[in-house]
């Protein structure tokens, strides 16, 4: 198999992030690995139809789920792909497979209420470091960025005047997020007060924040209010997406926001204001 040759492609040519890329060497040796085992293939011309579909039902019989399992399915796709592209094989062996279908999980998001105690009643320290760790809550419960959105932004993606964003999302695409006046004066603030001229958020050496860090500081934070077990980066986008339906917001304008690609991603956080609906007409409704 061409593995090897593969990953050089996407690393070197496309340039694919350093996830991306484990994920696929991970995924593609373990197909490798069972080609091997179950059928004593090795070579790409060989590879059929059912030995696919074979190594998919192993994953689910395995406990997988189904997002995993579409997951090293859409990396064979882009493995075969390379292949045809490159005249390595005459017949893409995937075309006919379906992908599982996942139900769709509500994401979890935190109520106003409580995000309004996280942000008016926790308890911040006046230096650096606390300024910081709030600014980087607000900004991410504010503009529903992800985290490696967020890691990325520099001073000079900032239009103070219009009060706006520029972020550079998934496929290196750019989208313009407004800026609240109460957002917008506190990030002039802080940049003015601490002399911030690189990226927004780092540690007090001036170096840029990981991820992890990201992470630890916003379930600490979190935690104080809100019960959700999962309170990470990611629910503040969620919370974000949820919010902004409930008050009214166009889905399309959120798509946008959130940088996604297809509505169909977007329109999970509709489920939320349906439940939030269905709760206010029971409680409103004389016959309910």
């Amino acid at each position: 198999m061409q593995i090897k040759d593969f990953l050089t492609y996407i690393k070197s040519e496309r340039r694919y992030s350093f996830y991306t890329f484990t994920s696929y060497r991970r995924d593609l040796f373990q197909f490798q690995q069972f080609l091997k085992t179950r059928f004593e293939v090795s070579n790409d011309n060989e590879i059929s139809f059912e030995m696919i579909r074979s190594w998919v039902a192993l994953l689910l019989d395995s406990k997988n789920s189904v997002s995993t399992v579409n997951r090293k399915i859409s990396t064979l796709r882009s493995y075969f792909k390379y292949l045809i592209s490159f005249d390595i094989i005459k017949k893409n062996p995937i075309t006919k497979l379906v992908a599982p279908k996942a139900n769709k999980k509500i994401p979890s998001h935190i109520s106003q209420i409580d995000m309004s105690k996280i942000l008016d009643e926790t308890n911040f320290t006046d230096d650096f470091v606390g300024k910081r760790n709030f600014l980087i809550i607000e900004f991410l419960y504010f503009t529903g960025v992800r985290v490696s959105e967020l890691l990325s932004i520099r001073i000079k993606d900032f239009d103070f005047k219009n009060k706006s964003i520029k972020i550079i999302g998934k496929g290196k695409k750019e989208r313009f997020i407004p800026l609240a006046d109460i957002l917008t004066k506190r990030i002039q603030i802080f940049v003015q007060q601490f002399n911030i001229t690189g990226y927004l958020f780092t540690n007090d050496k001036n170096k840029r924040l990981y991820s992890k860090k990201i992470y630890r500081i916003v379930k600490d934070h979190l935690s104080f209010y809100s019960t959700k077990t999962n309170n990470s980066p990611h629910i503040l986008r969620h919370t974000f997406a949820t919010h902004m339906l409930d008050n009214g917001a166009d889905i399309n304008a959120i798509k946008e926001l959130l940088g996604h690609s297809s509505l169909n991603a977007t329109q999970v956080y509709t489920h939320n204001s349906i439940e939030k609906v269905k709760s206010i007409y029971k409680k409103a409704h004389p016959r309910a």
